[in-house]
């Protein structure tokens, strides 16, 4: 099954982000390549595909798990958590109609 996974980042997170986000893009990377990621990215702070140092508010990754438990156990374990990059992250199924 397909689940969203949504964080969002505490405020001034930019540098925490840019320096965890070697490894985060790796763990997606693998995603990808097991062919269970349908899409992954940052969501600006301002309307523009570079913000610049406005930075992000959060990520989002829609990817395929064995489970909603699974899906919040990679969760947990994204290096933008362990680099305190989110404040929070949710978790949950996901149905893609199109």
């Amino acid at each position: 099954m397909l689940y969203m996974i949504q964080g969002q980042d505490v405020p001034d997170s930019l540098d925490a982000r840019l320096a965890a986000r070697p490894e985060h893009l790796a763990r997606l990377q693998t995603l990808r390549d097991d062919g269970r990621l349908v899409l992954a990215g940052p969501c600006p702070a301002i309307d523009s595909d570079d913000p610049g140092p406005a930075g992000f508010t959060g990520s989002l990754i829609v990817a395929e798990f064995p489970s909603l438990e699974a899906a919040r156990a990679w969760a947990d374990a994204d290096p933008y958590v362990a680099a305190g990059v989110y404040a929070r992250v949710d978790v949950q199924p996901f149905k893609q109609v199109f």
